[in-house]
């Protein structure tokens, strides 16, 4: 996929739909639309790359839970959520705000994970977790009898009767469904088990999507979902993903806005954002084997427009970054792609 062909069949895709669409057809305005779209200065931007550097690795590598090995690596900001969160630690409130890729779903899945095995055995896809059981309870249309009924190497529990009758140890739901979830008589009996102590973690994932309405309703829901359970003061952790902050490095609106929605304190330090390896660590061990030299035709020589197909620009650039190298007879063929990748 080359960024530059893909943003072209884009932007004369987002033409053609503004024309048919919405060209006024009386002969004072006709046209119009057809002028506006070939006026790309004020609508067309980009395409935009961005390319950030690498995240800074953690210390532990894959064992820093004691019973088990994680599946990668941590980077440093995700062991540093599970030091917070992780019951072998001291608990605490947390929001992760870090980038798209920077695994932000593992730095509170772990150590929910970790605290639930207390009363499962094995998960079935993972050992360490084996008997584990995670509920997935939302709207829409019900699993069919007899299906979603148990956990598969693939699948969690989707069968209401059977969440209600078992509950899960880990109920993944959205704030719609948990409204419901504790006003219907027929769903008492998911709950009716629970002790003022059984629920351990709440978190909410793209926290920062709860704005305006929404987000009263869920503080509202939040602080209802205490009340119903008798969840004592200072016992349940919450923890919430949210956008990266970029290079900002004031948090309070972050931390006043997560106090708003779950009723608790986040102080300075729940807060974990990102790092990035330097340029200089980055490519500290880096072998540069040529730099690609500019010409005076550069511009020309790399405009898309000239193409049809993707595989029309890697014939027409291939000899460009490999000089050396001899151009393929075929570039659809698909031995030389991958070793074009490798």
């Amino acid at each position: 996929m080359l960024p530059s062909l893909l943003a072209r069949d884009i932007q004369q895709g987002l033409q053609q739909f503004l024309v048919t669409g919405f060209e006024p057809s009386d002969d004072f305005l006709h046209g119009l639309m057809q002028r506006f779209v070939e006026d790309k200065s004020g609508w067309l931007k980009g395409p935009y790359l961005q390319v950030g550097l690498p995240f800074t690795s953690g210390g532990a590598g894959r064992k820093f839970f004691k019973d088990f090995e994680t599946e990668f690596p941590g980077f440093s900001h995700q062991e540093h959520a599970w030091q917070r969160l992780s019951s072998q630690h001291l608990a605490d409130h947390t929001l992760v705000a870090t980038g798209t890729g920077s695994g932000k779903t593992e730095c509170f899945l772990y150590p929910v994970l970790d605290q639930a095995r207390r009363f499962a055995q094995l998960i079935a896809a993972t050992p360490a977790f084996a008997g584990l059981r995670v509920g997935l309870f939302v709207g829409g249309s019900v699993a069919d009898p007899g299906q979603g009924m148990v956990m598969t190497p693939t699948g969690v529990i989707t069968d209401r009767d059977t969440l209600r009758k078992n509950p899960p140890d880990i109920l993944l739901t959205n704030y719609k469904m948990l409204d419901y979830l504790l006003l219907r008589p027929k769903d008492r009996k998911l709950w009716e088990r629970n002790t003022p102590t059984t629920l351990r973690y709440l978190v909410v994932d793209e926290l920062h999507t709860f704005d305006g309405a929404q987000g009263t309703d869920l503080a509202l829901l939040l602080r209802r979902l205490r009340a119903r359970l008798k969840i004592p003061a200072g016992h349940l952790v919450c923890a919430g993903t949210s956008a990266t902050l970029g290079g900002s490095s004031d948090t309070a609106a972050l931390r006043d806005y997560a106090r708003q929605i779950f009723g608790a304190s986040f102080g300075p330090e729940s807060v974990i954002t990102e790092n990035r390896q330097s340029v200089g660590v980055f490519l500290e061990d880096a072998m540069v084997d040529f730099m690609f030299q500019s010409r005076p035709d550069l511009a020309a020589v790399l405009d898309s427009t000239r193409f049809k197909t993707p595989e029309d620009a890697v014939a027409g650039w291939f000899g460009l970054f490999f000089p050396d190298e001899a151009a393929p007879s075929d570039v659809k063929d698909t031995s030389w792609r991958v070793q074009l990748g490798d």
